[in-house]
């Protein structure tokens, strides 16, 4: 299937619809340039269209029974089980990921669809006792109303859905803001899946777009009640402060600078493996990729020999290559960006264990040692293929470095001593740690999100369906009051 030419419109109020902007998104193939799409951008009306056709939509969906909501959340899964291998091939041409990375984002999603089936009859009130003799207190857990969601290029069918579905499974509708390097796979295929799937028309709208066209109006827009965000802290910042100045809520996936530690009883092999995934899967371009890799000075010498074969065996090239393990990154503007952050470092004192080329948007692996302290490459999100491999001196030193840091998204350690990883971890100001694993991790059960400028609110589980629902307290009083005027 050519989701490149179906789905490459706005999809408002059920309707396919090319935008009324004067300029047009293109959508290119990273790798090779190819040009996939031309999308002409939505306005501001369009932008108000979707969200009034959604406010519409989703009073009725908020009283269709949860098994009806149900059913079309089932359907959503089997049209995507059936679409796997032209998703996958849409995520390695418009997003550069290779075949792994592909079938890791689909596997993902899928199971956020899964979880959100049950999470369309999870929603439940409770009576509550008073002190006021003869009065009963419910409280009723509702759909929060109309959701608009703002998702990134790197895994945007997997975020967007984890937001969309079950937003849709707990009776919300939702307005879909795709990253305009990624209109396809994070908007238009979404919709497409829940169309087929039977979706009332409204509930469900996606507008390819740009700050430049529409300013704040899908943040500022008085119908939506909650923005999900995923994206760098920086306009994370902007969309927290206009939905707060707003009273709306906001909950921001945000950008991160995860440490991997080695401590001196770790397994060196199985660190090393967790080391190179944590930083080089999908180009590095991952919010919750090991920036920083942190080993004890006893056990350096040996971790950095293995880590650095592994990462220089690494096979950068064509994403529909198999074999291929690092692609390329999303566009020239970050190749170019990336040359010149591992040139600078260079010329402040690191040295380069791996030093790689960039050929176009092809970045091969680098990694740096001998950073000084006060580098603000050590402060920052690297979105690419770079690593940063430090040494401490025991674990307060370790714990002292990893939380040198204005993130706290996520994290890992190894170590022999399961329980001392878990004290370890528990030190780390962070929302998400991981003992003996890779710092990439997502399950739909737990609670997802980060601390300081890694965002706020949390997504997952019970997470989702406080983000998603608003609770009513009606009290009945059976008998009079005695009122005292």
């Amino acid at each position: 299937m050519s989701f490149f030419n179906e789905l490459a419109n706005q999809y408002i109020d059920g309707e396919w619809r090319t935008g009324t902007g004067s300029w047009d998104i293109i959508d290119f193939n990273p790798y090779n340039g190819e040009k996939l799409a031309a999308i002409t951008v939505a306005t501001a009306q369009e932008v108000d269209e979707a969200y009034r056709a959604a406010e519409r939509a989703q009073r009725i969906w908020a009283d269709t029974n949860p098994y009806e909501r149900r059913l079309v959340l089932e359907r959503a899964l089997r049209i995507t089980d059936e679409l796997t291998e032209d998703i996958i091939g849409a995520i390695i041409d418009e997003l550069g990921g290779t075949r792994l990375k592909a079938e890791y984002e689909i596997r993902c999603a899928k199971d956020f669809l899964r979880e959100a089936i049950q999470q369309a009859l999870r929603p439940e009130g409770r009576i509550l006792p008073s002190p006021v003799d003869g009065k009963e207190n419910r409280v009723y857990r509702l759909p929060i109303g109309v959701i608009g969601v703002i998702s990134p290029f790197n895994f945007p069918f997997l975020v967007t859905m984890k937001s969309v579905a079950p937003a849709l499974a707990l009776g919300n509708a939702v307005v879909i803001k795709p990253n305009q390097n990624a209109p396809v796979v994070g908007g238009g295929l979404i919709a497409k899946i829940f169309e087929e799937a039977g979706l009332p028309a409204g509930l469900l709208n996606v507008l390819v777009t740009d700050i430049a066209e529409i300013g704040d109006a899908l943040i500022a827009h008085p119908v939506p009640k909650v923005i999900s965000f995923a994206g760098s802290d920086r306009v994370g910042r902007h969309v927290g402060a206009t939905a707060g100045g707003l009273f709306k809520r906001a909950v921001l996936e945000l950008s991160g600078n995860s440490a991997l530690v080695v401590l001196d009883d770790a397994d060196i092999d199985y660190a090393v493996d967790a080391a190179v995934f944590s930083r080089f899967v999908y180009q590095g371009q991952v919010c919750m990729a090991a920036n920083r890799i942190l080993v004890d000075r006893s056990v350096a010498p040996e971790f950095t020999e293995k880590f650095i074969a592994k990462v220089a065996a690494l096979r950068t090239g064509d994403p529909r290559d198999p074999a291929t393990q690092i692609g390329p990154v999303i566009n020239t503007f970050q190749a170019d960006a990336l040359t010149a952050l591992v040139d600078q470092a260079i010329a402040e004192g690191a040295t380069a264990l791996v030093r790689g080329r960039t050929h176009g948007n092809l970045v091969e692996p680098t990694v740096l040692a001998g950073l000084p302290d006060d580098s603000p490459l050590l402060a920052q999100e690297i979105f690419g293929p770079v690593a940063l491999l430090m040494t401490f001196d025991g674990e307060e030193d370790a714990v002292r470095i990893a939380n040198d840091s204005p993130y706290g998204l996520s994290g890992a350690v190894h170590t022999a001593d399961a329980e001392r990883g878990v004290r370890f971890a528990k030190r780390i100001v962070t929302g998400m740690f991981h003992v003996n694993d890779s710092t990439i991790q997502d399950d739909p059960l737990v609670a997802f999100g980060g601390e300081k400028f890694s965002g706020s609110g949390r997504l997952n589980g019970d997470a989702t369906v406080e983000a998603f629902t608003t609770q009513k307290w009606i009290s009945i009083q059976h008998g009079r009051t005695e009122f005292s005027l």
